[in-house]
């Protein structure tokens, strides 16, 4: 038991460890470093800089953090973060966080600012328009703004609101305004109130074209309004320049109107109306019919006689043709025919009201061709009044057909100064060209002169497209020859047949980029070439195509070698990176189709990168176990550092020490690998818990074998004391006395227990008979115990005096020499105390104490 005592000195020395004292010292000096900077890393709060300050000089991370709570300024929390980036995670991830918070705010801050920006700018626009402001609207709907930029916005899209409802009112007003001039050229009003509408219709335009808004309206508003307003104008000219006509045909309305109905006469009436002066066509003209129509209309119907049947031809206007009287009495005509010839004449009159002179001229052409009975009165009435207005119209319009040619002969001389594209001169012509045609059969021929000034005037212009067509004919042309070179090319190289596939495929390529770059060919010869350039494309390219199903299949094994690969072998990666060489050689040797080769390359490259995900995670498990047994490490690192050794005797408190080391070292085994970076850290942490809580079994194990040595040498003092006294003859016959005094002191190892009270006994069995020869075997092993002391000294390297120096030179060769030839192992200095102790021998005070000093010795080194 008592073996720890007597350890070699060479093995391990008396005194502490001062490596293990120094870091238990230290561990307890950082435990007070720590908790001084956590309290100095609350006393930050409020001042930034004094965080930023100690975040920076602060060598525990839980004080960094509690400090780094206290920055909110943007320029400290960058300069904390990238003093961090690479020293304290969490430090850096909460400065991160707070950084990309200020930026969001600020961005926002700074859209809803560029919001305001463009409404103000949209309001000093002087053409707003409802999807500028949509927009600005959508882009405000995502913005998360202040209270007061979004008050300032609020406030900029009111006044914008009120601008759209300003352009809606002013747009309102100005169709309202178009809708009116148009309505005053068939009003019916007299000259007067028709220029008061429209003098008062000019100042409404006026007031509109002064409105801020008047950007904003439709071009086609004004020139509606234009086009209206010239229309009135002429009605209102029309109006004073026939006033007395007007007047003249209202009078005689007026008084009809005024008769009893059932007293008109109908034949009586048109015969009155048609002997009136005629009005020019005109709304006001068309009003005036319409009145005439419904007094017609509302008169009683004329009684159908031979005379009244023959007058309408007496009384019928000049410039009417006379009916084909011999055409209607020479056939009989069916009703079918009749009621037809009405349906074009109805026909005629709808495109005469609207205009379309051309239209109606074909209807014109078809009655004069058809058949009909004999006409009414009336109906010869309405066909002489159809073809008088069809004639006026006429007239009119080769009037205006010859200034519509004026007009187009003086575009047509402009059109060289434009300087136009080709095609738009081209079609500008074309354009002039068919609007004369379309003259022609509205306004019948054009005077000679006029033609022969119009066509020269579209050939001049006409002259720089045609020269610009011929040089794209002649490139179509060369384009066709360059095609045929294409054809050839293509042909000689299938011919060749050619093993280098690479050639051949860039050649295949270059051949078909080239002929996508040829410009336009002719569309006779287009159609042909392609088919020339096709055959002679695919001889080149079906070899081609069958080695790149070839070289296909290639890279499809090369998939399926990826995929059998097993992400947690080590020389995965070797051999993944082989494959993707062999993957690059295959691409450099022959490029498979873009399309194909880039699918083919997405598959692999998705193998790949699986296996690098599953490694990828299998490594993200291995370092999340090692961090969990980086964890579990600091607990049992936590559980030495912070183990406290319960109070009483110190065999219980050493039993409770070794089996707290035996348990943290089971544990610490039992743990697997940690992270590399933090293996030396946690493992020197580890030794020098264990160093600190070792040092307090040692100190334990120190005073117990103080102690144990101290009644070691008590006990054998009592012995000596014993002997010494048989010895000088004064030991008394009091054993009793003797006994009490050995049982007083503590007891020792079983070992020395025993090896002294045998001495003892022996020493008290002399007591009592005669020690004669006790004392004589006392004195005789005198000798002996002095050699031993002497043998003992120089094996614990203890120095036994000058007087026994030359004994001590001969012993120590006696030692060396038994050591030498024996074989055997040599006794510890512990077993070799014991035997000294266990020698009975008169002892001196010189021996005495060159005993106590090996105790001391032997004892002292031990733990």
């Amino acid at each position: 038991m008592f073996e720890f005592l007597f350890k070699r000195s060479a093995s391990k020395p008396s005194a502490p460890d001062p490596v293990v004292a120094e870091q238990a010292a230290a561990s307890a000096q950082s435990a007070s470093r720590r908790a001084e900077q956590v309290a100095r890393a609350h006393a930050v709060a409020g001042d930034e800089a004094a965080a930023f300050e100690f975040i920076v000089s602060s060598e525990f991370a839980d004080a960094r953090l509690i400090a780094a709570e206290h920055v909110h300024a943007l320029p400290l929390l960058e300069k904390v973060h990238l003093a961090m980036r690479n020293t304290d995670r969490r430090v850096a991830k909460l400065m991160q966080g707070r950084i990309d918070l200020i930026r969001h705010q600020a961005a926002e801050t700074q859209r809803a600012q560029a919001s305001i920006d463009t409404a103000q700018r949209l309001l000093n626009d002087d053409k707003l328009s409802p999807n500028q402001v949509a927009e600005l609207d959508r882009q405000w709907q995502v913005i998360k703004a202040t209270p007061e930029l979004a008050s300032a916005f609020s406030a900029a899209r009111a006044a914008l609101a009120a601008r759209l409802e300003a352009q809606v009112v002013l747009q309102r007003a100005v169709i309202d305004a178009v809708a009116a001039a148009r309505a005053l050229a068939s009003s019916g009003q007299c000259a007067g109130e028709l220029a008061q509408a429209l003098a008062r219709l000019d100042a409404e335009h006026a007031q509109h074209a002064q409105s801020p808004e008047r950007a904003s309206l439709p071009k086609h508003l004004e020139s509606d309004f234009v086009q209206a307003r010239e229309q009135a104008q002429s009605a209102l000219q029309a109006l004073q320049q026939h006033q007395a006509v007007f007047d003249a045909r209202q009078a005689a309305l007026t008084e009809w109107q005024a008769q009893d109905a059932a007293s008109l006469d109908v034949d009586t009436l048109k015969r009155a109306w048609q002997a009136l002066p005629r009005l020019p066509e005109s709304s006001l003209s068309d009003s005036l019919q319409q009145q005439f129509a419904a007094l017609l209309a509302s008169a009683p119907a004329p009684v159908q006689t031979a005379e009244t049947e023959a007058a309408p031809a007496h009384t019928a206007p000049a410039p009417v043709p006379a009916p084909r009287k011999p055409r209607q009495e020479l056939a009989p005509v069916s009703k079918e025919a009749t009621e037809q010839f009405f349906k074009v004449l109805d026909a005629m009159e709808a495109a005469l009201q609207d205009g379309l002179l051309h239209v109606a001229s074909e209807h014109d052409k078809t009655l004069r061709d058809s058949k009909h009975g004999r006409l009414t009165p009336a109906q010869a009435d309405r066909l002489a009044h159809v073809r008088g207005e069809f004639k006026r119209l006429a007239d009119w319009a080769r009037w205006g057909g010859n200034v519509s040619r004026e007009e187009l002969v003086k575009a047509g001389e402009e059109l060289p100064a434009q300087e136009l594209p080709m095609a738009e001169l081209a079609k500008k012509v074309g354009s002039l060209r068919e609007r004369w045609k379309s003259l022609d059969t509205l306004s019948g021929p054009a005077p000679k002169s006029l033609w022969e000034r119009f066509d020269a005037a579209c050939s001049l212009a006409y002259a720089p497209a045609a020269q610009h067509f011929k040089q794209l004919a002649e490139e179509r042309h060369g384009n066709a020859a360059k095609a045929q070179e294409l054809i050839a090319e293509t042909a000689a190289l299938a011919a060749e047949e050619s093993t280098d596939w690479k050639h051949v495929a860039s050649a295949s390529q270059r051949l078909r980029q080239a002929w996508t770059r040829l410009g336009t060919i002719d569309r006779k010869e287009k159609k042909r070439l392609d088919t020339e350039f096709g055959a002679a494309l695919d001889a080149l390219s079906k070899p081609l195509d069958t080695q790149r199903q070839i070289e296909t299949a290639r890279r499809e094994q090369l998939i399926v070698e990826v995929g059998l690969l097993k992400p947690s072998e080590r020389n995965t990666v070797d051999m993944l990176k082989a494959l993707q060489d062999k993957w690059q050689e295959l691409a450099k040797a022959l490029p498979l189709e873009r399309r194909a080769e880039q699918a083919l390359w997405q598959r692999f490259r998705a193998a790949c990168d699986d296996i690098f995900s599953r490694r990828k995670e299998t490594a993200h498990a291995a370092d999340h176990e090692r961090r969990e047994h980086l964890h579990a490490r600091e607990a049992l690192c936590a559980s030495l550092e912070t183990a406290v050794v319960p109070e009483g005797d110190d065999k219980a408190r050493s039993a409770f020490i070794q089996h707290l080391l035996r348990d943290t070292r089971a544990g610490w085994n039992a743990t697997g690998p940690v992270p590399r970076a933090s293996e030396a850290k946690i493992e020197q942490r580890y030794q020098a818990a264990v160093a600190g809580v070792q040092a307090q079994a040692d100190a334990i194990a120190e005073r117990a074998g103080a102690a144990q040595a101290n009644a070691l040498r008590d006990k054998l003092r009592l012995v000596q004391s014993l002997e010494t006294a048989l010895a000088d003859g004064d030991a008394g016959a009091d054993a009793q006395a003797w006994s009490e005094r050995w049982s007083a002191l503590p007891a020792l190892d079983t070992q020395y227990e025993r090896s002294l009270q045998q001495r003892f006994a022996a020493a008290q069995a002399a007591l009592g008979e005669g020690n004669a020869a006790y004392v004589q075997q006392l004195q005789a092993n005198q000798e002996r115990l002095r050699d031993e002391v002497l043998r003992l000294e120089i094996v614990a390297g203890v120095d036994s005096g000058a007087e026994f120096a030359r004994d001590r030179l001969k012993m120590q060769v006696e030692v060396l020499q038994s050591s030498l030839k024996s074989g055997q192992k040599p006794l510890t200095q512990a077993l070799q105390l014991m035997q000294l102790c266990a020698i009975a021998a008169a002892t001196d005070a010189r021996t005495a104490s060159r005993i106590e000093t090996l105790l001391r010795r032997i004892g002292g080194h031990a733990k």
